[in-house]
């Protein structure tokens, strides 16, 4: 049966703009951005079965793009879509931080810094750079390393939080 027959209350998109996105499931949000199903399979169905495939959606979200495409009906420009969308939520956290969002506790400094590192392959130092009321002047990944360690230069985040006329600092690394 196709979304298209479904009741209008059941339907992603319409539920979506009567209840909000917090309403939907995992499997529903990826079915509004899928569109389409595939031969004998809604959008829906398709959407969950990526979900269990992958265990999740941040998986999905973090597939390579060979792994992503190898699945029917997904191609580059659907992978290229997603990475797009992926890149707008890191860009509006990242505004919204710049905006007035006060990183005033670890939690949302850890939340901030997960969705702008989560991505990388191999281990990078960042430094955020706080005004005084701590709100985000920059963020910066200054180094970068192998697959087990980076080599950091204080005296270079020094010079940027100098030049950026930064009151506080935050030094993030990930493995």
């Amino acid at each position: 049966m196709s979304i298209a027959d479904w009741p209008a209350a059941e339907r992603p998109r319409e539920k979506l703009l009567d209840l909000g996105p917090k309403a939907l499931s995992d499997a529903e949000l990826l079915a509004i951005f899928l569109r389409v199903g595939c031969v004998g399979k809604s959008a829906v169905d398709l959407a969950r079965e990526l979900l269990q495939e992958y265990g999740g959606l941040r998986p999905l979200l973090e597939a390579s793009q060979a792994d992503f495409c190898k699945g029917h009906g997904l191609g580059a420009a659907k992978y290229a879509q997603l990475q797009a969308v992926l890149e707008m939520g890191r860009r509006h956290l990242s505004a919204s931080m710049k905006e007035g969002d006060l990183l005033t506790s670890p939690d949302l400094v850890r939340n901030y810094l997960s969705a702008q590192l989560r991505h990388q392959p191999r281990e990078v130092f960042a430094v955020l750079f706080l005004d005084n009321q701590h709100r985000l002047i920059a963020y910066d990944e200054i180094f970068y390393g192998t697959i087990d360690g980076a080599a950091v230069y204080p005296r270079e985040v020094v010079k940027k939080a100098l030049s950026r006329n930064s009151s506080a600092v935050i030094l993030a690394t990930i493995l």
